[in-house]
């Protein structure tokens, strides 16, 4: 029985030893094969930006997700920046990567998706937006849904029910205030602009504390999206695959009851927010509806809530910009009270503060520059 059991252990150990060879064997020979390929891209008539090899395989790729993770993401683009300038190549997550902090060439870039470039994404941040999100179909799909966000910020649309959904956010997040209340901007912006964009695309308002877990959510989902995709208890990546299943399983629960809604009211949709205009579409599966809409959320979500923090954050850097809008603000509530005592603003009000018009372009233009 000793004997068997000994037999046994040594073969379990051989069959250890022989595993970790093998193992070894192929990360030899992928870190040669990629070397040789490399050098012969660098040899070729198209060089790659100067910039850091690292270590084999792994690259710079750790230190990408440290500054990530960390308080000052944009430190290790800083660091490479210094080194090499504002263009500069690198290993990320097992390829070879060319990386932009230039706007301008950022922005030709963008400008050229499609024609000279193909957008493609890391496997974590393919896996949360969806394989039918608006951010990674290509083709005709990415063109309809592209027309079907566009239908949603009809000028029209702007004039008479967006401006009017937005101030409805904005003071119902200002009323929830205590005087003398320290608040963290970010998590206000946040949650003010998941409250709008719940309310534009699923058609439906939320309570604060629906709107509390929905920012929860988006926070853990947005943390997952450039993380190892490691879909273990504790790293980002699985924390966010569980926050998407949450929003999805929300989403389709909102996409039965307008089914559900339709079939009463003896129509084939509502269209009531995006989801209702999706949801005419019969071409579109259920899936690919809740991709889209996550997709939305996700984009909105962080493009806007940060624009709105740096806005904010930039005017109390300039005290006398901030004076002048506050001082033309007043001026048109002033005006407003004394004739007919609406305290919401209308187009026609909007298109009268020339200066507020100049802080909203200057803030998209810092936005375009910063997150496409």
């Amino acid at each position: 029985m000793r004997e068997t059991w000994a037999y046994y252990m040594m073969m379990i150990g051989i069959g250890t030893v022989v595993l970790v060879v093998l193992l070894m064997i192929m990360f030899v020979a992928k870190w040669v094969i990629n070397k040789q390929r490399n050098k012969r891209i660098t040899k070729g008539a198209h060089k790659l930006p100067p910039g850091r090899r690292g270590w084999p395989l792994i690259g710079d790729s750790f230190n990408w997700f440290n500054a990530v993770a960390s308080s000052h993401p944009p430190r290790f683009v800083e660091q490479q920046v210094l080194r090499y300038g504002k263009i500069f190549s690198c290993s990320l997550f097992g390829k070879w990567a060319v990386v932009s902090a230039d706007p301008s060439f950022n922005r030709w870039v963008m400008q050229n998706e499609g024609k000279l470039f193909q957008s493609s994404y890391p496997k974590s941040f393919r896996d949360l937006v969806g394989k039918n999100g608006v951010i990674t179909v290509q083709g005709e799909q990415q063109r309809k849904l592209h027309g079907i966000a566009s239908n949603m910020m009809r000028l029209e649309k702007l004039k008479f029910h967006f401006l009017k959904d937005i101030q409805m956010v904005m003071l119902q997040t200002l009323n929830n205030f205590q005087n003398n209340q320290v608040i963290i901007l970010q998590d206000v912006c946040r949650k003010a602009t998941i409250n709008l964009m719940v309310n534009q695309l699923l058609g439906v308002s939320k309570t604060e504390g629906e709107v509390d877990e929905m920012a929860h959510l988006f926070s853990d989902f947005v943390d997952g999206c450039l993380s190892l995709p490691i879909n273990l208890p504790g790293f980002a990546y699985h924390t966010a695959m569980k926050a998407r299943a949450i929003i999805i399983r929300k989403i389709n629960n909102k996409i039965e009851m307008q089914r559900q809604e339709a079939i009463l009211a003896g129509v084939v949709g509502n269209n009531n927010g995006v989801l209702g205009r999706l949801l005419e579409e019969e071409s579109i599966p259920d899936d690919a509806v809740a991709d889209f809409i996550i997709n939305l959320l996700f984009a909105g979500n962080e493009t806007t809530a940060k624009t709105m923090l740096f806005a904010v954050y930039f005017l109390t850097q300039c005290p006398r910009a901030m004076k002048q809008l506050l001082d033309e603000q007043q001026s048109l509530i002033s005006q407003r009270s004394y004739l007919d005592g609406e305290d919401m603003l209308t187009w026609e009000d909007y298109k009268q503060m020339s200066f507020t018009q100049c802080v909203i372009d200057e803030t998209l233009d810092w936005g375009v520059l910063q997150f496409g």
